[in-house]
């Protein structure tokens, strides 16, 4: 008798400070559904971020933030596992575990342009292609996009690129806005707005 062998799963992972998650984070992983056919996104917040030169804000609003963008998505889970660490957390180490807990799956790790051109800084980084598929989110028209990661002559292959709409949304200037009283409103869900406002998060004394 043959068996039949269990259907892979594709698993995107998308990491980030998520301080504070905005409608351009949530607009990659509806992209990155789409365009990898992804059976699940997990969304993983940073824990103790080894790369910023900043504090970030503290794990439970940053966590209870994530839920509030992603929570209303099909397939998307908030994976607290990097908070839960003690130190540096890494996405190497992020991937090796689901690779354990998920072995009939492909991972997909999908970063910004930014972090793939940071991505030579990053934690024994020629390893995590080992574990997962590399998607580039750049944005829709940006014919450069591809040229520009491969021109870091990293030697990883293979390299997606997911397409997105262009969007001019960063979290830095969400929190410039509100440490000055402005509104951010189209920035970010209507959920997300109240629980900062409610927590008086990134406001300046």
């Amino acid at each position: 008798m043959s068996v039949v062998a269990a259907p892979v799963r594709r698993v995107g992972v998308f990491g980030g400070a998520f301080d504070p998650p905005h409608r351009a984070h949530t607009a990659l992983a509806l992209a990155a559904m789409e365009q990898l056919q992804l059976d699940e996104l997990r969304i993983v917040p940073t824990g103790e971020a080894w790369h910023k030169n900043r504090g970030l804000t503290p794990v439970a609003h940053r966590l209870e933030m994530a839920r509030l963008a992603f929570g209303a998505m099909d397939r998307v889970v908030v994976d607290p596992r990097e908070t839960l660490r003690s130190g540096p957390s890494y996405t190497l180490d992020t991937l090796v575990e689901l690779r354990s807990e998920i072995p009939q799956s492909q991972l997909f790790l999908i970063i910004g342009q930014d972090q793939a051109a940071a991505l030579p800084t990053w934690y024994r980084w020629r390893e995590i292609a080992d574990f997962a598929t590399i998607c580039v989110a750049a944005r829709a028209g940006f014919a450069g996009a591809r040229g520009t990661f491969d021109a870091l002559n990293l030697g990883i292959s293979p390299v997606q690129m997911i397409e997105l709409p262009s969007m001019d949304v960063s979290a830095t200037d969400i929190r410039e806005r509100l440490a000055t009283r402005q509104t951010v409103a189209p920035l970010v869900f209507e959920p997300v707005a109240r629980y900062i406002a409610h927590h008086h998060l990134y406001q300046t004394a």
